[in-house]
């Protein structure tokens, strides 16, 4: 039996139709997968940043490969502690793409952490990646909460050669438990992963919250407001 002139017409068309959904499919599938995905994946060997380029890009601009050299890929100075004489008694040494120009575009960054006798790295938030914290020296009390409705504490004692996963995004902390001092050592999943302290942006973001939105959010008095908004600009 032979098909009409206007069945394979048809029967063409609908191939055409059904080709062109496939590949408006394809290319929604790919934006879908580059909607989920962490920091963009290097399409080359390395990209060295240009720290001096005035381009603005997401992430940081390369510089011509063929004037990288061994120092961009390299850093000195995380076996020094860094100065904890402060309110709490923490400092941090981040390596991030600012710092080791040759992360750029790898996803990745690194830190030392010290912690005086008792001192706290208090509750924040890396909005773009994920911690892996390894203590080095110390005894270290660390833990993160779950996001809502739970607000779950996942609370643990660390020793040296131990790790811990804070996820992306969850409100965490370290807090020294001993009477010497402490250091960890800390990978992140972004090159830069970002850093909000939750005391520092309730009370000393700029400009500041309306008292009557904290007093409100926080079920307190606004003296109390006042007085912890006071106590950060110390």
């Amino acid at each position: 039996m032979h098909k009409s002139n206007s069945t394979i017409n048809i029967y063409s068309q609908g191939r055409k139709t059904m080709a062109k959904g496939g590949f408006v499919l394809a290319i929604l599938a790919l934006v879908a997968v580059q909607s989920l995905a962490g920091d963009p994946s290097p399409v080359q060997d390395f990209c060295v940043a240009d720290l001096k380029s005035e381009i603005f890009v997401n992430g940081l601009p390369c510089k011509n490969p063929e004037l990288a050299t061994p120092d961009d890929f390299f850093f000195a100075g995380l076996d020094k502690p860094s100065n904890t004489d402060n309110k709490v008694g923490f400092n941090v040494t981040l390596v991030n793409a600012a710092r080791l120009p040759s992360l750029n575009t790898l996803g990745v960054s690194i830190a030392r952490l010290d912690y005086a006798p008792y001192g706290l790295n208090p509750p924040h938030t890396h909005p773009r990646g994920t911690e892996v914290l390894t203590v080095i020296e110390g005894t270290l009390l660390a833990g993160f909460i779950s996001s809502n409705p739970d607000n779950k504490l996942f609370l643990k004692t660390l020793h040296p050669g131990d790790v811990f996963i804070f996820p992306v995004g969850l409100i965490h902390f370290q807090f020294n438990a001993g009477d010497s001092p402490a250091v960890a050592i800390a990978g992140f999943s972004s090159q830069n992963p970002g850093l909000i302290v939750i005391a520092d942006a309730l009370f000393d973001s700029n400009p500041p919250i309306p008292d009557d939105v904290l007093e409100k959010a926080l079920q307190v008095d606004k003296k109390i407001i006042e007085a912890l908004k006071a106590q950060h600009k110390v």
